[in-house]
């Protein structure tokens, strides 16, 4: 069975940094959701992949290259679902 939301999330990493609705060192997905928009997925996906800086203030996410493409697809559509 194929973990989704919250475990998925736990099980790549992404509970480091981020929560679901408290900035840790990175933005709450609560957050990211109301930023984003759906249209706005792949860009968060290749984001996501290839790390990023700048948007949430000066710390950068690193890159992702070990979580698969279709963990992160499925992690950024949960998140812009308001990570419920």
């Amino acid at each position: 069975m194929a973990l989704a939301g919250k475990d998925l999330a736990a099980k790549s990493g992404c509970l480091t940094c981020h929560a679901v609705d408290k900035k840790v060192i990175g933005p709450a997905f609560k957050d990211i959701a109301n930023k984003y928009k759906a249209s706005d997925e792949a860009m968060l996906i290749a984001k996501v992949k290839a790390g990023g800086k700048g948007v949430w203030g000066p710390i950068p996410m690193p890159p992702n290259v070990a979580v698969k493409d279709e963990d992160i697809k499925t992690l950024v559509s949960w998140i812009l679902a308001g990570a419920k």
